[in-house]
């Protein structure tokens, strides 16, 4: 989708009368494509740009450190128990003197993992089903949405506190499936909404008449039309999920020793929360700041993608102040001119009152 502006026309003024955040104007007769204006609304996000630095750079770290950190997440320094940070244990020890800053790394990176992993296969779920259900209607709608309904009353926390001792030893995939199986059933009904009027839209109708599959017309036409809701719910869906790791790992339910995540890692270190806070400080704090950059770049991409959004409308009035102001500064000036222009002809010059003007 393009949107070619004429001379007369501009981005803020387009963004206006849509009823979405005011653009800046570009060159008169340049192509600006859809994704160029979503860029432009993404990067004007301050919160968004932060967060997106602060995963970017909470990856690094956490896929990076194992080829410079002094120590390995499983290696023992039986000669530091509990010492706090220095120079030869960034973040300190732990009690076997394990180092804390290996271990925080090797959390994050699990964490991580599992929220990417969770987002992107609850998103897909989600659309998969949705689609499936509001495109074919009938039996297989109710059908799906039944089971859509049950697993909505089903409670997720406890099941797989239940079926987590049966996966214990085995790969943490297995947790990565039960996450995404609890984590779509909402984005899949509003998937579902969609689809029903998607599908009775012209393209679609016209790729049916043109002999298409219903499994073609589904991931060609109509989720793609979607792409904005589904990119947002992936981005909210793995901050979720890392909480949901988190949490499960903290009551023993989520990932097993030996291997370590954010969540056993606040386990361990809360016990000695007082006396030895770099226990658990380092993983709370990475854990914070994965969830808040998360936010912030999914708050970001809703007011990108989304301009009737609550936020957009909400820096909508003073952007389109800020427009109004500079289209009226020039036709202002010469307003101004014309009207002192007549004081100066001799016409209008006042006569003097012993009528010796002249």
């Amino acid at each position: 989708m393009s949107v070619t502006l004429k001379d007369t026309d501009s981005a803020g003024t387009s963004g206006a009368a849509a009823g979405g955040p005011v653009d800046a104007a570009v060159e008169p007769g340049r192509t600006l494509t859809r994704g160029r204006l979503v860029l432009r609304r993404f990067l004007r996000n301050r919160l968004a740009l932060v967060g997106m630095v602060a995963i970017a750079s909470l990856y690094a770290m956490a896929f990076l450190s194992p080829l410079f950190a002094p120590w390995d997440h499983q290696q023992q320094d039986y000669t530091a128990f509990l010492r706090p940070p220095g120079g030869n244990h960034w973040f300190g020890t732990t009690q076997i003197g394990e180092d804390v800053f290996a271990q925080t790394m090797r959390g994050l990176q699990k964490s991580l993992t599992i929220g990417l992993l969770v987002g992107v296969i609850s998103t897909a779920l989600a659309s998969l089903v949705g689609a499936t259900a509001g495109y074919f209607g009938g039996w297989v709608d109710r059908i799906l949405m039944w089971l859509v309904d049950l697993l909505l009353v089903l409670p997720s926390f406890l099941i797989i506190s239940i079926a987590s001792p049966a996966f214990r030893g085995k790969s943490w995939l297995l947790f990565v499936v039960l996450l995404a199986l609890f984590g779509w059933m909402i984005t899949a009904r509003i998937v579902r909404g969609m689809t029903m009027t998607l599908k009775e839209r012209e393209f679609v109708k016209a790729a049916r008449f043109m002999g298409q599959s219903p499994l073609r017309i589904i991931l060609r036409h109509i989720v793609p039309n979607m792409a904005s809701l589904l990119i947002i719910d992936a981005t909210v869906n793995v901050g979720a999920a890392v909480l949901a790791e988190t949490g499960l790992s903290y009551f023993g339910f989520g990932v097993q020793p030996p291997d370590v995540s954010l969540g056993t890692l606040i386990a361990t270190g809360t016990r000695a929360a007082f006396t030895f806070p770099w226990m658990f400080l380092f993983a709370g704090g990475f854990l914070v700041l994965t969830v808040l950059s998360v936010n912030w770049v999914g708050d970001g991409l809703r007011d990108a993608l989304d301009p009737t959004s609550t936020r957009a409308r909400r820096r909508e009035p003073r952007r389109r102040r800020a427009g109004a102001t500079a289209s009226a500064a020039p036709s202002a000036a010469p307003a101004t001119t014309s009207s002192a222009k007549p004081s100066t002809t001799p016409s209008d010059r006042p006569q003097s009152t012993d009528g010796s003007a002249g």
